[in-house]
Formats: structure tokens, sequence, C-alpha cells
């Protein structure tokens, strides 16, 4: 049921904490409670429920920077997984009476069922500054202030993200198939997108989307034409398990595409080295060079390390794309035959489909891979 505007005006205060003392006030928005997490910003216009789906979100609270966020509602469709993965959410004004006829529920309601705790009316402007000035920090969302505020700040800062891709991560193989595939596709499961899994089977691929730390064995047991290293959340210098495993997979001749976090685990697991951006890059306007092309895209992203583009030494490969604005890694091409990851999501269609054509190069890839296979 839609709030009218005398709730929305009145409905109960809420706060935000960040761990420098800062504190903003507002209304709360879906469920009541207490959330802690790393706040940072997205810069979408649209898309919130795509954020909110994301589980390269998991342990944060997202500020949205966009000033009205819900108006189109929530519907079933739009999801990019089955559950909402951030811990918190904020924003600046709340439309409570979404216009869609796609909408089966507003932004309040959906964040409600799925026990989320947010905040609206709060300067998103001023939080945002702060962010981009200090760096991104841990805070917390509120609806009762605690007595003990000195324990409740040392909770906060505190926090850290603790074992992301075993918490996002299926727990078992799952099986997209294709009616008579072009190929067939292991994709680790570090997080994924519904939309890369469609982007893939609609190019005739079935997909068997494995736990983020299948051995190479498993996965090799599977005789995929190609590995998909999908997005998700967290430091990837601390997954220490996945990189010794993709170390080992490189060793293989089958071909690789990486994408966000796959791409920096890649890259470590090949002797590169990764690093915590300041504030990071999300949102769904990242001017990305692609040195190849010679052609800047605009891409969507969601990240808050980066390959360090001068640890990509001569006998890894070489930096494919870089970040027009601040100059960072977003693409490698390695030397073994096949093989290429990006920071950005050529699945989320910012452009709106400009870089889907990286999908098209993996299939190539893999059907030379079949072809040469087959030859030999």
């Amino acid at each position: 049921m839609s709030r009218n505007s005398t709730q929305y005006e009145h409905g109960k205060p809420a706060y935000l904490i960040l761990e420098d003392g800062s504190v903003f006030s507002g209304w709360n928005l879906g469920a009541e409670g207490t959330a802690i997490g790393e706040v940072v910003f997205t810069t979408g216009m649209t898309g919130y429920q795509e954020t909110l789906t994301d589980p390269s979100y998991y342990g944060q609270i997202v500020t949205q920077t966009f000033p009205l966020i819900g108006n189109y509602g929530v519907n079933e469709a739009d999801r990019e997984s089955a559950k909402v993965w951030l811990n918190g959410y904020i924003i600046r004004e709340w439309c409570y009476e979404p216009s869609n006829f796609r909408s089966r529920s507003t932004l309040g309601e959906y964040l409600e069922s799925h026990g989320i705790v947010g905040i609206y009316d709060i300067d998103t402007r001023a939080l945002t500054r702060k962010l981009r000035s200090k760096g991104v920090m841990n805070g917390a969302i509120t609806t009762d202030m605690p007595d003990d505020k000195p324990g409740f700040m040392r909770e906060i800062k505190a926090y850290s993200i603790e074992e992301p891709l075993k918490a996002v991560s299926v727990k078992e193989r799952v099986t997209y198939n294709c009616a008579d595939p072009l190929c067939r596709i292991v994709m680790l499961d570090y997080g994924y997108k519904n939309n890369i899994l469609r982007s893939l089977n609609a190019r005739g691929c079935s997909v068997m989307i494995m736990p983020y730390d299948s051995s190479p064995q498993d996965i090799m047991a599977m005789k995929p034409d190609g590995i998909m290293l999908s997005n998700g959340p967290g430091d990837p210098s601390k997954e220490t398990e996945v990189i010794r495993n993709l170390a080992e997979l490189l060793k293989t001749d089958v071909p690789i595409l990486g994408i966000c976090l796959g791409h920096q685990l890649l890259a470590i697991a090949a002797g590169g080295r990764t690093e915590k951006l300041k504030y990071g890059h999300r949102g769904a306007n990242q001017p990305v060079m692609d040195m190849e092309k010679d052609r800047i895209y605009v891409t969507s992203q969601n990240h808050g390390y980066a390959v360090v583009g001068d640890s990509i030494t001569k006998d890894i490969g070489h930096v494919s794309h870089y970040n027009v604005n601040d100059g960072s890694c977003e693409g490698v091409g390695y030397n073994r035959p096949g093989t290429f990851t990006v920071q950005f999501h050529p699945e989320a269609c910012a452009g709106p489909h400009d870089t889907q054509y990286l999908f098209d190069r993996f299939l190539e890839n893999m059907l030379e891979y079949k072809k040469n296979k087959t030859i030999g």
C-alpha cells in the first residue's frame, strides 16, 4: 500500500552515522532497525533495482547520488539476482507513488520485504562530497539511536566485510542449457549478475555455474569450451584459494573472460597487483578507452578495487582499456591465447549495447579453441 503525503512527511526518524562522527538525520525507508556497512555512492540515474540486487554490493550501504529514486517502482524482470545484497540504502527523495505499468510494489515495500534498512530525505550531495574528499568509510543507518554511543562508534569502526564470496556464491553446480549449444561455458560464481548469464545464453552457449572455490580439476572435468569469471564483492587480494585455483587454470588452454572481480582475481593469479580506490567507480556513466579500437565507451561499473596497470608486465600481457577520468586499468589482454578481462560490465548495456562486442569476442575465441581441438 502506498504511503500518502502525510505519512511520507511524518515517518519514523532515522539516522546515518559515519565513522568520522558525522550524523545525518532523515526518515526511515524499508525495514526498521540498524544496519552497519561500508558507505559508498553510485551515480546511476536509473537502475536502482539492479543496484539493490547486484551481489557486488554485499556488505555495503549504498548512496544514490541521483535525487529522486523509486519513480518507476519495482518489478520482477529487472532484478540481477534473487535477493537484495546490500546492507543499507540511502536516498534523497523517495517517490512513494510510482507510475509504471510494470511496477508491482513501491521501493519502500520492496526494501521492507527483504529486511533492508533505508533512510531518505538527507543531503546526499553533502554526503557524496564527504566520501569523495575523505574516501569511503564505515557507517550505520539506525531507527533506534543507541544509548551507548561510544560503544556503537567502536562497532561501526570495527566493521569489515568477511567471506563475501562464500556468502554470495552458489553452493552447488547449476546448469542453464541451450538447445544444440555452440559452446559449453563454466562460469565461476563470485556473485554473478543475471544479465551475464542471459548474454551468454543469447549467443547459443550453455552455462554451468559453479561455486567460487571449485577446484581446477572439477572445472576441467566439465570439458568447458570457455571459462567465465564473474563480478563479485570484496577485496580480491584476500581470496588466496581462488587465486591459486586461477593460477592452475592459466596453465590450461581454455579461453577465459573475466568481468569486474574476475578481472582483478585473474590479474593477481598471473602476477599482477590490485589496489583500493579512494571512492571507487559505481554508476552507469564511466568513460573507458578501448586502446585497440581507439574508441571511448560509456560503461556501467561497480567496484572499489582496481588492477594496478604498471603491474601488468610484458610477460603477462598488456593493459587493453583504461578509465578516461582517472587513468586506472579497465582491461587486460593476456599473452595466453583467448584470454582477456575487463573491469566494467559489458552486460549492463550502458551505452546502451556498445560493449556487448566483448561477449562476441569471447564466443569467437571459444569457437577457435573448439576448431583447433578438433583438428588436433
